[in-house]
């Protein structure tokens, strides 16, 4: 049994809990999730108001009846809620933890906020400096409180050490935030981080992030996440997930399957055409080692202006119903 699939029992037992990346333009989230929406095999919060549950009702409204159902796929699956960097990220993690303690549901959240954030690309940005980055994440884990919350931790920003893109002056710096972060997050009593690794078309050598990640504090994190917002095999990324877990004491991972319904498209990472849903988010994986299969990259929010998509994190609802029809049934 997985670790957190044993802490889910473990809180049920108690009456608390029942049953490259890009930066996601963060909008409001509802406090209830219909039952409908809610998936039987996973633990985690529907937002009900997410922008493809908007996108599906207006379709319905204007009598696109197929495509309202087929942006249900998404709407009706649990995704991570990124709460934007400049701003205070406490009055939506705490809508979101609220509600989803009240559903008896674990809230799903990505902080994604380092300085220096994405090396100038797509998704650049983060705190200005060291201390606007731990007020933001003191703000963010206060706002969780004792709500039942799993975080992933920083995408891109350990990969990013290990493949040079961020210089060699900042590694420190951002090795000693991201293992306070854990810590910090950590003081929470029913939430758990797990440190971004990239993925395995990225670093192919995962030796190479072992000591990244314990400079940054993995061993107090309750695992480390891989292919968040990209689309990488579910097959490739547990078999790349097993060999990095070894190197690190036998930890836990778990896996985004947002998008990768189809695998990757060669050589294309930013709105790859011709790419599908993939596996819904549940901890009832079938491996040990693995603690959940998540959407941690919300379906149909872009990855940038490429291939004619918006700016990075923002709706399109085209590339979201080409998700969905490339899922199949």
């Amino acid at each position: 049994m997985s670790r957190l699939i044993q802490t889910l029992a473990t809180l049920a037992a108690l009456g608390l809990a029942a049953g490259c990346s890009s930066a996601p333009e963060t909008g409001g989230a509802s406090v209830a999730a219909p039952a409908s929406t809610r998936p039987a095999d996973s633990p985690f919060w529907v937002d009900p108001d997410s922008p493809a549950a908007r996108q599906s009702r207006l379709w319905r409204a204007q009598g696109r009846a197929e495509e309202a159902g087929l942006l249900q796929r998404i709407a009706g699956q649990p995704a991570a809620l990124w709460p934007a960097g400049e701003i205070d990220p406490a009055p939506l993690v705490g809508r979101v933890a609220r509600a989803a303690k009240a559903a008896g549901r674990t809230a799903l959240f990505t902080a994604y906020n380092i300085p220096h954030r994405d090396c100038g690309q797509h998704s650049a940005g983060g705190a200005p400096d060291a201390a606007a980055y731990r007020q933001w994440t003191g703000r963010f884990a206060d706002a969780i409180g004792d709500a039942k919350a799993l975080v992933v931790l920083e995408p891109d920003a350990v990969a990013h050490i290990v493949d040079g893109c961020t210089p060699g002056e900042l590694h420190a710096e951002r090795e000693q935030l991201l293992g306070e972060a854990i810590a910090r997050f950590k003081e929470q009593p029913n939430t758990a981080v797990y440190l971004d690794a990239g993925n395995p078309s990225w670093i192919t050598e995962p030796q190479k992030l072992v000591e990244p990640l314990r400079r940054a504090g993995i061993d107090r994190a309750d695992g480390f996440a891989l292919n968040v917002s990209n689309f990488q095999t579910t097959e490739d990324t547990t078999r790349y997930g097993k060999l990095l877990s070894a190197g690190l004491g036998g930890k836990h991972f778990v896996i985004d399957t947002s998008r990768n319904g189809n695998g990757p498209l060669p050589g294309v990472w930013c709105n790859p055409p011709g790419r599908a849903l993939g596996t819904r988010p549940t901890t009832g994986t079938g491996d040990p080692a693995v603690d959940a299969y998540l959407w941690v990259k919300r379906p149909g929010e872009s990855d940038g202006t490429c291939a004619g998509g918006p700016d990075a994190g923002r709706w399109w609802p085209e590339y979201a119903l080409g998700l969905a029809r490339g899922a199949g049934a």
